[in-house]
Parts: structure tokens; C-alpha cells; sequence
């Protein structure tokens, strides 16, 4: 299957990675591995994710601490948003 992340899961990368790479590179590195090896395991296992609380949507935890949540559409899995599980998802309008 075809990854796509879109630019708000692609902002939400950038800033998780940014914070952490002022306070501590290395784990910079390890989380940002983290995220890319659980999208590249959906490429497989798009079904890896539970359902998630929006429905149409699935959510995988490749850290104690983030949360990814990504749809299937068709032969295409979108990477909706990554967020820290301090946060409320979904967010209340």
C-alpha cells in the first residue's frame, strides 16, 4: 500500500522533532525511528491500528507517548495527524 502523510501529520513530525532535537538530538532520532518504522509496518498491516475514535479512522501508538492516526483509502493509507497522547483527540470544536 501507498503511504501518504498529509501536511498537518507532516507539521506535527516536524514540531515533535524540532522540540526534541533542541533538548535532546539522540532522542530526537529514536522517536522519529519510532514513527517511521510503525508507517512503514502499515505499508503490510494496514489493519495494525484499532479503530480509532473518529470513525473511518485507525490508530497506532508507536510510543508510550504518541498517538498516530491515519485512515485506508482504497490501495492508499493517509497519515492524518501524529499527537502527543496529552492532548485531547479528538479535538473539541
Amino acid at each position: 500500500m501507498r503511504i501518504v502523510w498529509t501536511p498537518e501529520a507532516e507539521q506535527d513530525r516536524t514540531a515533535i522533532w524540532d522540540y526534541l532535537e533542541a533538548r535532546d538530538p539522540q532522542a530526537a532520532l529514536r522517536i522519529d525511528r519510532l514513527f517511521a518504522d510503525a508507517v512503514a509496518k502499515l505499508a503490510d498491516f494496514p489493519m495494525l491500528g484499532p479503530a480509532g475514535d473518529i470513525p473511518g479512522t485507525r490508530e497506532l501508538t508507536p510510543h508510550r507517548r504518541y498517538r498516530l492516526i491515519y485512515e485506508i483509502a482504497d490501495d492508499t493509507i493517509w497519515i492524518l495527524v501524529l499527537v502527543h497522547t496529552a492532548r485531547q483527540w479528538p479535538p473539541i470544536d
